[in-house]
């Protein structure tokens, strides 16, 4: 189930990081897009690798001990968190890459996770949601 949502999630956050992109093509209509496109690129990078990330920490987590569940949890979530912060650090220092652009990169993860969430049949939910 795990391996379900994850690969829908790196696909939603790959359709995003090409309709960014795309957007930036018409917009700018010349080559200027390139750093935007550079930008969406790392940070489309960054939040595939975070949701590889949440997967290993689920699996790992799964086979730990109670007591230490927990501690390894949280600092798997600041590991994360430190990937998103240095992608958009390197964005915002080096000048050939969009900030903005790094930034729709990583923010894809959100909206991956609420769509992949839902598009997910869960056979023990089914039936118990009020029409």
């Amino acid at each position: 189930m795990e391996s379900d949502i994850s690969k829908k999630m790196i696909i939603i956050i790959l359709i995003i990081a090409i309709l960014a992109i795309v957007g930036a093509l018409i917009f700018y209509r010349s080559l200027d897009f390139l750093p935007f496109a550079l930008g969406v690129l790392i940070g489309t990078a960054g939040s595939v690798a975070r949701v590889l990330l949440v997967k290993r920490t689920v699996t790992r987590a799964l086979k730990m001990e109670a007591k230490d569940v927990g501690r390894y949890v949280n600092a798997q979530a600041f590991i994360r968190l430190g990937l998103a912060v240095a992608i958009l650090l390197i964005a915002a220092l080096v000048p050939q890459i969009n900030l903005w652009g790094a930034a729709i990169g990583i923010i894809a993860f959100h909206p991956a996770i609420y769509i992949a969430n839902k598009t997910v049949k869960n056979p023990e939910v089914q039936g118990t949601e009020d029409s």
